[in-house]
């Protein structure tokens, strides 16, 4: 799974439409650009991929007021939706997304009702609690990683990180138990992305596809 199918999926269905320059604005404001491989060029390979795919819908609209051809505008139709949940309960759930994934979910889990949240995140703490009991089948974090050479602080080192994704992912649910945050059905759901003429204080400048 690639965190940037998420991304920009999640970004086009908060805008209801959106060209190419809004959706990489709108990652670089959440600063996906450092915590994953949202960078222009993939933004924009991935938009026309799954415009090929069936997931949006092209429309091409007047050029932007600085000349140039017509911009094409993208939307998300009921297949790229279907997507879109798909891929963010997996980011949810599963104990082995690497981080960029697990944050695009983050950032889309209030697109979900708050009991599905939950419980997919208690999906994930089951599979990391099974993950660590496989490993200390034949590893004893309380001998130290010099049971098995230097080989042993791999291991450890992914105890630790389940123990803390642990910890971690029950404080969010403590969270979202306790009332945090709006969730789908709710209220009018927080609004993350930017307007077409807003300013973005964390943009990194010009790309030649940005009118795209």
């Amino acid at each position: 799974m690639s965190a940037i199918r998420l991304l920009v999926l999640g970004a086009i269905r908060q805008h209801g439409r959106a060209h190419g320059y809004q959706v990489r604005n709108d990652l670089e404001y959440w600063g996906a650009h450092e915590w994953s491989n949202a960078k222009p060029g993939s933004i924009y390979h991935a938009l026309k991929q799954m415009a090929k795919q069936g997931l949006l819908v092209e429309h091409e609209v007047a050029p932007s007021t600085v000349g140039g051809p017509p911009r094409v505008e993208y939307e998300i139709n009921a297949k790229g939706t279907e997507e879109f949940f798909t891929l963010l309960r997996d980011a949810l759930s599963s104990y082995e997304q690497k981080s960029d994934i697990l944050s695009a979910g983050l950032g889309f889990i209030v697109d979900l009702p708050r009991d599905e949240a939950i419980a997919l995140l208690e999906q994930r703490i089951t599979g990391l609690e099974q993950w660590r009991s496989s490993v200390t089948e034949y590893y004893t974090p309380e001998a130290g990683p010099g049971q098995l050479g230097h080989i042993g602080e791999i291991m450890d080192m992914w105890v630790h990180s389940a123990d803390g994704g642990a910890e971690w992912t029950r404080g969010l649910i403590e969270r979202i138990t306790g009332g945090a945050y709006t969730f789908a059905g709710e209220g009018a759901p927080f609004i993350g992305v930017l307007a077409d003429d807003e300013p973005n204080p964390f943009a990194t400048g010009p790309h030649p596809e940005d009118n795209r």
